[in-house]
């Protein structure tokens, strides 16, 4: 498997594991939310620092996402850099903030075929059936037992 992709399907099980276990989610808060959480453990940066980058411009992610501009040397800009350089996409980003790609939902355990993008257990939900997508994609096979996760390449 790609170190990259390993890196962001462990980032994604990371940030799903702190949502779920969080008492500061905050759908509404820049660095507190679905692409907060995911941004705090792909870069340096707390949930202060990101919300800070994010305040000095408007929109939420996904219109910040809309105007990003590589070259432009915001903080938030500079922010979105570092998560697309650790193999997302603008578009993975948008949906992860909604949760609201065709795909991950497809692949939801049961019968749940529709989240709340505010509900945390669905923004945890979200990130560990699209790590699971991901972990196929790579040819890696998740194996849980209780506490033990196992990944094989």
């Amino acid at each position: 498997m790609n170190g990259d992709k390993f890196a962001l399907i462990s980032a994604l099980r990371r940030a799903a594991a702190r949502i779920h276990d969080s008492k500061d989610y905050q759908w509404g808060h820049m660095g507190r939310c679905n692409c907060g959480f995911l941004a705090q453990e792909l870069t340096p940066h707390s949930d202060r620092e990101i919300h800070s980058a994010a305040m000095q411009r408007h929109g939420d992610w996904s219109e910040q996402l809309n105007d990003y501009c590589p070259t432009s040397g915001s903080a938030m800009d500079d922010l979105i850099a570092s998560l697309l350089a650790a193999g997302l996409k603008i578009e993975d980003l948008i949906h992860l903030e909604r949760l609201s790609d065709p795909e991950v939902l497809a692949h939801l355990p049961g019968t749940r075929k529709y989240l709340h993008h505010n509900i945390k257990e669905d923004a945890a939900l979200y990130m560990d059936t699209w790590a699971t997508l991901l972990e196929f994609d790579t040819g890696a096979v998740t194996i849980n037992s209780g506490e033990l996760s196992l990944t094989v390449i």
